[in-house]
């Protein structure tokens, strides 16, 4: 057996003891999985002491790969090594290290993993490089992911562990944060539309307007993002009242079951309710911050509605944030994933004249600003949960090109993107909002990625993403 080695390490300003805690909370694993690769969790038996296993599906190229690991060596506070029982390498073994630097203020983690390609020398001369270069890619996005996450938590050094309730968990947007907020210490219930199979899950039936009562007891924050997708297809008259009622019956439903607590004391003592920037509809140039009147459109109307039914919960002696979200940068789903196929082909080029503004958010910021709209009483209503420097369609053309290295001349007519979306065109693909977050400004949080290009670096595990 011929074994390949990889190291990595990263410096990150918080004692071992809790970087190493971090990674033995729910949620981690989800929190390191890369945004680019298809990944499924099939199980998963304990956490990451002697004889945890985890099973998994991943897609390599066109074909799943079942991979089964197991956890090994844990020493408590120092380190521990995944093994894999079954997967595509002819032998895998990690071991995660944290070591104190500093008096104990600070620390290095040190991934090291021993490998060895399936077929021999063959293995070794078509796919070494390629194999190295992915690893390289790998840690580069996961050691981003754990300094920021346990920076965040120093920064948040004073806040308790909280209970809070998700509707939406499910999708892209709620299983990142489900998995953020567990690595950060509290505890995430779910809301799910089945019989309910873990204690986590909490059954509901939006659309009859029905959720037990005694899952808000004793919650924090109630966190709604659930909604029928807005720009996965061609918009129908049935599919355009399918994305109003989704989102009316489910914050009506939250709100509703936040009132049917009785004692004011034991309601959660925040609400925050997703909204998007299209409530301002298509604005041309002007910068909108929150006080901006809202727009025009079917998007706006929407919008609009649902802020209604979110500020009900007002009344409730609860702090409501309707978050205006933008563009959501990931390569999990959402446009960038979309995106990411026709550009690395060579094909991408900006729509329609290019002009327009997006108003983006990389996923890890929608998170984080989650987070701080929860603690931060000086977000209350409307927040705009975009980042600080919107791009035009042609500039977030150009960057994306560039990350990738690819060409990205080939425009798409205005007219092309009518005749195939219809109106759902005009609403998403050619509006323009040029939306700033002045109420996050206010409030004093940090954005991760304020620029489109360190996002796309970062989300693409490239070295342009700093890790100082």
């Amino acid at each position: 057996m011929s074994l390949s080695t990889f190291t990595r390490s990263v410096r990150i300003e918080c004692p071992a003891e809790k970087v190493f805690a971090w990674h033995e909370r729910p949620g981690a694993f989800t929190r390191l999985a890369p945004p680019w690769q298809k990944l499924e969790v099939i199980s998963q038996i304990g956490g990451i002491r002697d004889g945890a296993r985890v099973s998994l599906r991943t897609k390599i190229g066109p074909v799943w790969v079942r991979w089964d690991v197991e956890h090994r060596n844990y020493v408590e506070g120092v380190q521990f090594r995944d093994v894999q029982l079954r997967g595509p390498f002819a032998h895998w073994e990690h071991v995660h290290r944290v070591e104190p630097v500093d008096g104990g203020r600070a620390c290095v983690l040190t991934d090291e993993i021993k490998y060895e390609l399936p077929f021999g020398v063959l293995g070794r001369m078509g796919g070494g490089a390629f194999a190295r270069r992915e690893l390289e890619r790998l840690f580069t996005y996961r050691h981003a992911v754990t300094k920021m996450d346990l920076e965040n938590e120093a920064r948040y050094i004073s806040v308790r562990p909280m209970r809070f309730l998700i509707a939406g968990a499910s999708g892209l947007v709620g299983r990142a944060l489900t998995a953020f907020l567990q690595t950060q210490g509290h505890t995430v219930l779910r809301l799910v539309r089945r019989a309910t199979r873990e204690r986590d899950e909490v059954f509901w039936n939006p659309a009859k307007g029905e959720v037990d009562p005694q899952a808000m007891r004793g919650v924090d924050g109630v966190i709604n993002l659930s909604g029928e997708g807005v720009a996965d297809r061609r918009w129908s008259a049935e599919r355009k009242a399918a994305i109003l009622r989704s989102r009316i019956d489910s914050t009506r439903t939250v709100v509703s079951a936040i009132g049917a607590v009785q004692s004011e004391r034991l309601r959660p003592f925040v609400f925050v309710s997703a909204s998007a920037i299209g409530i301002y509809g298509n604005r041309g140039d002007e910068v909108l911050d929150e006080s901006a009147v809202t727009g025009s459109g079917f998007l706006a109307d929407v919008c609009t509605a649902w802020e209604r039914e979110a500020v009900a919960a007002d009344a409730l002696g609860v702090r409501v944030v309707e978050l205006r979200t933008g563009v959501v940068l990931t390569p999990a789903g959402g446009a960038l994933a979309k995106l990411l196929p026709v550009f690395k082909a060579g094909l991408g080029g900006r729509l329609g004249n290019g002009k327009m503004w997006m108003s983006w958010i990389s996923l890890d910021d929608l998170v984080g600003v989650i987070y701080h709209a929860v603690l931060d009483r000086r977000c209350a209503g409307p927040v705009n949960a975009v980042a600080p420097q919107a791009v035009t369609n042609a500039d977030f053309t150009r960057v994306l090109g560039r990350v990738l290295c690819r060409t990205a001349v080939l425009p798409v007519p205005a007219v092309v993107l009518r005749t195939v979306f219809g109106e759902m065109a005009d609403e998403t693909l050619l509006s323009s909002a040029r939306v700033v977050p002045a109420k996050l400004a206010e409030a004093g949080y940090g954005f991760r990625h304020e620029s489109v290009e360190v996002a796309l670096h970062h989300l693409l595990g490239q070295s342009g993403s700093k890790l100082t």
